[in-house]
């Protein structure tokens, strides 16, 4: 049976390989000729650039559901570090979720620029169907304040966002209906073997894959995230669809928006990969970053969807018709449904093949499967193939995780196709079963988990650069403490020390920079019993104070920027989700004498 299946496999793979080697020569003939797509050089930083474009108005879409956990995360810190003044968020949540709605109705009331979407019926729903009520709900807010929004941009609750990202999709948005900035998984260590198949395969994607359509003239697919479409853009969906700006019954109507744009001429664009922020401090791609699914189960999961979307939904849809880049991106987007099993069956044929050898070695018999030798020019080419993909794969992995990371993505690959082969057939299996008893397709959530606080410190803004643009401290005062602070003293005790600036400026210096809220505490109005949630050490030994408990919510004073130990110290005594309060040093030790 298995040397009967050698030819065949051989043949097929070979022909799937030829077709990633002709994209290789595509995206490196692009690239020697100089035909990839430019930076606009007014999307830089000021410090590179001599003039930027105005700051056109965004909003920003995030559905919800079930997403109460992280939600507040990823407003908080992204609403600290982008580095774009005129942008709102439109939040969306269904009725039947209380806990996401008290959360985003926290955030409302202390963020002005964050706006609550409730969608009129229970939930869940589709994410577009949630993205069209959000839409709605922009309308409304235009309608009551008079305002106009340039550029809707969609994100998930669990991504972070660049600082500059806003910045590129304003600088390409007067000539593009639609502007995708790339999607990099964030870096986890070597054994998270099945986050890292996600490292391996976006890095491959958003450097050539996403660039390689473009320079073909074909459509680009939105990636769900990190998205900017122009308000013509949407206007013109609406007036096509009936006034539905996303698919409500299409599982990847990230992807589906991505053609259905290019079909009525908007222009699109991928943002190329690039550096871009202070270069004393270090710049970092621009690219939304996020976690991605961290275990077997969940990643066949999503993988699931995205083949149901992409490679039966979207072919049921909209069949073959197109160009013939249109045409021969829908076979690279849907070849999966064979090429998936197939990759599989051609590890399981070599692991045996392999093995039989060496019994054979080990025992003095012939090999089996000697006489079913294929043509050694086959096997030559075959060969060569996966050595240039696996080649291409570690030289776009290591641009972005390490030369070291790079080294095992061969075995990673393995994994990637066990892990494909079973999503493939959970997705052909759900379309059938859809299909024969006549049922809408049932959209698959993924789990969602925010970085945490160590992951997020590339992106916070400088206390340096808070200070001098608050005006709380002069740029030159700024540079002598950095010059003369003693190691292992903060800038902002030094700056306090020296009498530059006071505690209490400090403190909303810290607020800015972590979205924190802070101010003083008075002991009067917290109870004692609220205070004594947490035992006495902890509040001594972490400087931590419980202060109010509202809506599964633990709120805590505190004079130091929260760790990721102090959230694991924490979650020993408590479920409920924590809210962080920044005091001064004077504020806490007062509250902590009256109140234990």
């Amino acid at each position: 049976m298995v040397a009967g299946c050698l030819f065949p496999l051989a043949l097929i793979i070979l022909m799937s390989g030829l077709d990633d080697l002709a994209l290789d020569a595509i995206y490196l003939w692009a690239w020697v000729t100089r035909r990839l797509p430019a930076i606009p050089s007014a999307s830089l930083p000021a410090d590179s650039a001599s003039a930027k474009p105005a700051e056109k108005t965004i909003a920003i879409f995030v559905p919800l559901w079930q997403e109460h956990a992280v939600i507040a995360g990823m407003v908080e810190h992204n609403a600290s570090a982008i580095r774009y003044g005129n942008y709102h968020f439109f939040i969306g949540a269904y009725p039947n979720d209380d806990p996401t709605l008290d959360a985003v109705r926290d955030l409302e009331s202390r963020f002005p620029h964050v706006h609550l979407a409730v969608c009129p019926h229970n939930g869940p729903t589709s994410k577009a169907d949630c993205l069209n009520w959000i839409y709605q709900r922009m309308l409304l807010f235009e309608e009551h304040h008079s305002k106009r929004f340039d550029i809707v941009v969609t994100h998930d609750a669990e991504d972070l966002i660049h600082p500059q990202a806003f910045s590129f999709i304003n600088a390409y948005a007067g000539e593009y209906d639609m502007v995708q900035i790339p999607v990099l998984p964030l870096p986890t260590p070597l054994r998270d073997v099945v986050h890292g198949i996600y490292c391996d395969e976006f890095a491959e994607w958003q450097i050539k894959d996403m660039r390689a359509r473009q320079i073909m003239g074909s459509f680009v697919p939105s990636n769900g995230v990190g998205t900017g479409f122009s308000r013509r853009a949407l206007e013109k969906l609406a007036t096509a669809e009936h006034n539905l700006i996303f698919e409500p019954a299409c599982l990847t109507e990230d992807y589906e928006n991505g053609l259905r744009l290019h079909k009525l001429g908007c222009k699109q664009m991928f943002v190329p990969l690039t550096k871009s922020g202070p270069k004393k401090t270090g710049a970092t791609i621009v690219a939304t970053r996020e976690f991605f699914p961290r275990t077997a189960r969940s990643a066949i999961r999503q993988r699931s969807r995205w083949i149901l979307g992409i490679g039966l939904q979207c072919w049921e849809r909209n069949g073959w018709r197109g160009t013939w880049a249109e045409k021969y991106w829908f076979w690279r987007d849907r070849k999966g449904l064979l090429g998936n099993p197939l990759s599989l069956l051609s590890n399981f044929v070599f692991l045996y093949g392999a093995l039989t050898w060496v019994a054979a070695k080990c025992t003095g018999a012939s090999w089996g499967l000697a006489k079913y030798s294929l043509h050694p020019s086959l096997l030559i080419a075959t060969l060569f193939i996966q050595v240039v993909q696996s080649t291409v794969r570690m030289s776009c992995c290591a641009r972005f995780y390490g030369p070291l990371f790079a080294l095992a993505v061969p075995l990673r690959a393995v994994c990637g196709n066990w892990i494909n082969t079973v999503a493939t057939w959970k997705a052909v299996r759900s379309y059938l079963r859809a299909r024969i008893r006549h049922e809408p397709l049932v959209w698959v959530k993924t789990e969602h988990a925010y970085p945490s606080r160590s992951a997020l410190v590339e992106h916070k803004r400088k206390l340096g650069e808070i200070l001098v643009g608050s005006g709380y401290a002069e740029e030159s005062d700024v540079r002598r403490a950095l010059e003369h602070v003693r190691p292992g003293m903060r800038l902002g005790e030094y700056l306090v020390q020296r009498g530059v600036i006071g505690e209490d400026e400090l403190y909303e210096a810290l607020s800015l920079q972590h979205s924190l809220p802070s101010g003083r505490l008075e002991p009067w109005v917290i109870s004692s019993n609220v205070a004594r949630a947490l035992p006495r050490r902890v509040v001594r030994d972490w400087r931590v104070l419980p202060f109010r408990i509202s809506s599964g919510n633990l709120f805590l004073a505190s004079p130091e920027i929260p760790t990721d130990d102090l959230t694991r110290v924490l979650r020993a005594f408590t479920r409920l989700t924590l809210r962080f309060h920044l005091v001064t040093p004077q504020n806490f030790e007062e509250l902590a004498d009256r109140l234990l």
